[in-house]
């Protein structure tokens, strides 16, 4: 659930995935709804040639790990994408969005969709490629991981909590990481050699501190790995509040260590580390602000800096989700609202950013950007108009240039390029 789509519909700021009164849909699919209709388009069934089978991992492989064995592929070959969307949402998608792009061209193709996947709203890859996980982003909350050698629904787990919004894997491969909006909780999940998912080994329910300006209650809306591995860190937009916690890596269990506030009524969304990993950037979807944070490895201890601008110039919006290149030296910002990517070069080894202006996303609500693997692209998902745009990214400049028109995607949440 976001802020800025309980605004659209003039929402009261109830907790979690509110109902709209006599219609049984949440405000959250309603937007993308009425938004994603017009630009939904005919998609072929015919799903693109899976990649062929995966070498079997060496004897010497940990036991419960997978190499990282990945199709061979040129440069300059397509390369699959993957979109999340609303199934329950009118005119939103059937499943997985099924694409490939020009990895030169930046250009996309649209083969067919994955059925079977309730409301996919977030996707991430396991690190050897191998697997796909999905949010099912509906009141009964669940995870959902597909084979992709044959695009095989491996099962589903529950959460344990309602509405998630965000999944990542620890970078070991062995945990699957899970935030659930309506709940305000976080969840753990055991990956086996196969990459399915077994029952979650923890579940934490953010009960404390008290919810923010306008908030009733917490919104978990992140779960991800610090780059040490031993720290996971938990963006609860209703508590105002990062969650520390340190993840037994044998166990799948969590332990607090610590908690960093914002600014009361921020309502932060998500944090993307500087590759340094001493600081992180934090996108605050309420009061339209960003910060940069320290962080210190050896403590999961963050803090939290100032607010600073999103390059929104004073009018409504919703800041979403961060980048930073490869080479730590600039960082991308999605704004929904404004409908641009901030621009920000980094400085100071991290420990600051500076604005150096927008790029209009040619789409309505860019909710999720991300890089393709070698950081040449910028995709960003644009909810509302049902559109991926895509961007070639300067190395030298940080600068963005439109890839050509953008992709019909039926209710655009999530573009995951491979």
């Amino acid at each position: 659930m976001d802020e800025g789509e309980r605004a659209v519909r003039g929402g009261s700021g109830a907790p979690g995935r509110d109902r709209e009164a006599g219609t049984g849909w949440s405000r959250r699919r309603f937007v993308g709804a009425v938004a994603g209709a017009a630009a939904v388009v005919a998609v072929p069934v015919t799903a693109a040639e899976p990649p062929g089978p995966a070498a079997p991992a060496p004897p010497s492989a940990r036991a419960g790990e997978r190499t990282a064995v990945r199709p061979s592929r040129g440069p300059d070959r397509p390369r699959p994408l993957y979109l999340g969307t609303y199934t329950s949402a009118e005119g939103g998608g059937a499943g997985i969005g099924l694409a490939e792009y020009d990895p030169a061209t930046g250009r996309i193709t649209g083969e067919g969709t994955l059925t079977g996947v309730p409301d996919p709203s977030y996707l991430a890859v396991h690190p050897d490629g191998r697997t796909l996980y999905a949010v099912d982003e509906r009141e009964d909350g669940a995870v959902t991981a597909v084979r992709l050698a044959d695009r095989k629904v491996l099962g589903a787990r529950s959460t344990g909590g309602a509405a998630p919004c965000h999944l990542s894997v620890h970078p070991g491969g062995r945990w699957l990481l899970s935030a659930d909006y309506q709940s305000g909780s976080v969840a753990v999940h055991p990956v086996d050699g196969s990459g399915a998912l077994g029952e979650r080994t923890a579940l934490v329910t953010h009960s404390t501190p008290t919810p923010g300006p306008g908030q009733q209650g917490p919104h978990a809306h992140q779960f991800i790995t610090a780059p040490d591995g031993g720290h996971v860190l938990a963006v609860d937009l209703g508590t105002d509040t990062v969650y520390s916690y340190r993840l037994d890596q044998d166990r799948g269990t969590l332990t607090e260590v610590s908690r960093a506030r914002t600014r009361p009524g921020a309502g932060p969304r998500h944090l993307t580390f500087h590759p340094g990993g001493r600081h992180a950037y934090l996108a605050n979807e309420v009061d339209d602000t960003v910060a940069v944070c320290g962080y210190d490895p050896a403590t999961g201890r963050l803090t939290i800096g100032d607010p600073q601008p999103t390059g929104s110039s004073g009018g409504t919006n919703y800041p979403a989700q961060f980048l930073v290149t490869a080479d730590g030296s600039f960082a991308f910002l999605a704004n929904r609202g404004h409908n641009s990517v901030a621009r920000y070069a980094v400085e100071d080894a991290g420990a600051r950013l500076r604005l150096l202006g927008t790029v209009p996303v040619a789409g309505d609500f860019p909710r999720q950007i991300a890089f393709s693997p070698d950081g040449r692209l910028l995709f960003a998902a644009n909810q509302r108009s049902g559109t991926v745009s895509v961007f070639h990214v300067d190395a030298a400049s940080g600068g963005l240039r439109l890839a050509g028109e953008p992709f019909a995607s039926p209710v655009a949440v999530c573009a995951l390029p491979l």
